[in-house]
């Protein structure tokens, strides 16, 4: 009996999806022809059981994107030690016993993706953002050894505001990676308020948006003379470990 086994990404306004292009071209290339990939664009987290009404039949795993990383752990019956540390979810496992398991793959895509960047002096980081893919980013520097912190509109305990970000700091701090949406398209002329003028060939500027290829963000750091890299290998990288947390 050929079965079908569905997919999708949760999330709100995600008509743009990287995730459903990705696995709708893999399942062509495997021949998975009784694989599907939605999308489950919600309004509101608060409508996330409905997704489980109805014809939910064949439905195995499911990716998370922007807002929904973090509420939506409050909807599933078991949480990853790791992704429960983070305090993100970006893919779930419908288990055959019909629990829902929440995952964390973004870590894996960030540190593997950024690895082959990194010099002997990139020893700090400033963390643009706030929301759940900024606590992903956070995890893969505790695990590589690098310190950072967090810079926010709001900044909270133990944050910066973009308006305490100087020269000095500039000067100790050479990694910094936007985890805001400022600079996705349509809105591309958009960036982090950061001191540009104060990069160098030194710094090292991560921007986890994807389209455009290169943000403002990561063109101001260029013209510095920055090294630069935009989110599409590390949205490649979660990817693939999500299928493999599928097929496991």
């Amino acid at each position: 009996m050929n079965t079908k086994k569905r997919f999708g990404l949760l999330g709100k306004n995600i008509s743009y999806s990287f995730s459903k292009a990705h696995f709708s071209k893999k399942f062509e290339k495997l021949a998975l022809h009784n694989h599907s990939y939605e999308n489950f664009d919600l309004e509101n987290i608060q409508d996330f059981p409905e997704i489980f009404k109805g014809d939910s039949a064949g439905l195995i795993g499911l990716n998370v994107t922007i807002p929904y990383k973090e509420k939506v752990a409050e909807y599933l019956d078991a949480i990853d030690e790791d992704a429960a540390t983070i305090g993100a979810i970006n893919t779930i496992k419908m288990e055959a016993s019909g629990r829902k398991v929440g995952y964390n793959t973004d870590v894996y895509g960030f540190k593997n993706s950024l690895l082959p960047l990194l010099q002997t002096h990139h020893k700090k980081a400033l963390i643009l953002g706030t929301g759940g893919a900024s606590k992903a980013v956070a995890f893969a520097f505790d695990q590589l050894g690098i310190s950072y912190v967090f810079v926010s509109r709001t900044p909270s305990l133990h944050q910066l505001s973009y308006k305490a970000l100087n020269a000095e700091l500039m000067k100790t701090h050479h990694i910094l990676v936007n985890c805001s949406p400022l600079g996705t398209s349509p809105n591309t002329a958009l960036c982090p308020e950061i001191p540009y003028a104060s990069l160098t060939e030194k710094h090292l500027l991560y921007d986890l948006i994807y389209n455009p290829a290169e943000t403002t963000f990561l063109r101001r750091g260029k013209e510095q003379g920055a090294s630069i890299k935009n989110g599409l290998e590390m949205l490649e990288l979660q990817a693939e470990k999500s299928w493999e947390i599928w097929n496991d």
